[in-house]
């Protein structure tokens, strides 16, 4: 299992690169940084590639409706340059409140859209001429182009994906699957049946899935400050995301099995009612999907994730300081480490 940070876009980027070279010398595999509606990912990403040397750094997520799949294989080849091939591409496919309500472009098609960033990166980065379907005056289609730049390898894909359509589309095409607040005891129960089909669709080429998840991680140390915060994160997201008819998290409380408690939720959520919908987050739900705990308790979460296939396992540590923080992740290294 690697391991992993993972920021949100409402991060302050420009704050965080000490963090991250920190991280990095504490044993880290992977920095993902987060993109909605606040800085884009790829800026910060490239002043990490110019700050580290062996993590590999990626966006999560770049939604696929906010720029044409050329400009997407760009991107992630000029990271991919600037770190010396440690680029990874995270893909999703947001939400209408982000692609219709920022970036003033329809929602419609997220799947079939998906699919067609794929496979159109992976054509640029291996030397394709993309074909266009645009017509020159003359009526003859223009010529495609090839990229002047381009990976010396297929830059590893995943997808951020928690709907049974989306995590087959990952299973079948990409290179690994990233799921939201992922609860390892249900998770099979949830999307084992999309995993499964869709496996028998997966390119031998592409190896194994990787599975990454995201959890707050406290060790022994501001215990009950992370757990305060966490649970308002999982309110925040079953609440108030999205619209009131399409919030992607509410519907996965519901696979999770807490539903209509998952609806009143958002009712106190969008009501305003802010404190009394956080109150309502099950614990169980805020446990099992965060570290959280005594170092006991952390290890026995470690050992759920490894028994659910989880490959790369992304903290996001507490702490005052920097200090802090880096003693968090070293100490959660120690406990991988002595876990394999």
């Amino acid at each position: 299992m690697r391991i992993g940070v993972h920021y949100g876009s409402s991060t302050e980027f420009s704050e965080i690169i000490d963090d991250v070279v920190a991280y990095e010398n504490a044993g880290i595999d992977v920095a993902w940084l987060g993109e909605s509606y606040g800085y884009d990912s790829p800026t910060a990403l490239g002043a990490l590639a110019a700050r580290t040397d062996r993590i590999h750094l990626g966006p999560a997520i770049l939604a696929v409706q906010t720029r044409s799949p050329a400009l997407i294989a760009m991107t992630a080849a000029g990271l991919d340059a600037l770190s010396d091939g440690r680029a990874l591409l995270c893909l999703g496919a947001s939400g209408p409140a982000v692609i219709e309500g920022l970036h003033d472009r329809q929602f419609g098609r997220p799947l079939a859209r998906t699919r067609e960033v794929i496979e159109q990166c992976r054509a640029l980065w291996s030397g394709e001429r993309l074909s266009s379907g645009r017509l020159e005056p003359g009526g003859e289609p223009y010529r495609g182009l090839k990229l002047i730049h381009r990976p010396e390898r297929l830059i590893p894909i995943y997808v951020a994906a928690v709907g049974d359509r989306n995590v087959a589309l990952a299973a079948e095409v990409a290179d690994g699957w990233m799921p939201v607040f992922f609860w390892p005891e249900r998770a099979r129960e949830v999307w084992g049946e999309p995993l499964t089909a869709a496996s028998t669709r997966r390119s031998a080429e592409l190896g194994p899935l990787q599975i990454s998840v995201t959890a707050p991680l406290a060790i022994d140390l501001h215990t009950d400050r992370a757990m305060r915060g966490h649970r308002a994160s999982l309110a925040h997201y079953i609440g108030g995301m999205g619209t009131k008819e399409t919030n992607f998290y509410l519907r996965l409380a519901h696979r999770y099995g807490f539903g209509d408690l998952g609806e009143r939720i958002q009712a106190l959520y969008l009501s305003g009612a802010r404190q009394e919908a956080v109150d309502l987050v099950p614990d169980e739900f805020a446990r099992a999907t965060s570290l959280i705990g005594d170092e006991a308790f952390v290890s026995a979460r470690l050992s759920a994730y490894r028994e659910a296939g989880v490959t790369v396992l992304n903290v996001v540590p507490v702490g005052d300081d920097r200090h802090e923080r880096v003693d968090q992740v070293e100490r959660f290294h120690r406990l991988v480490d002595s876990a394999d």
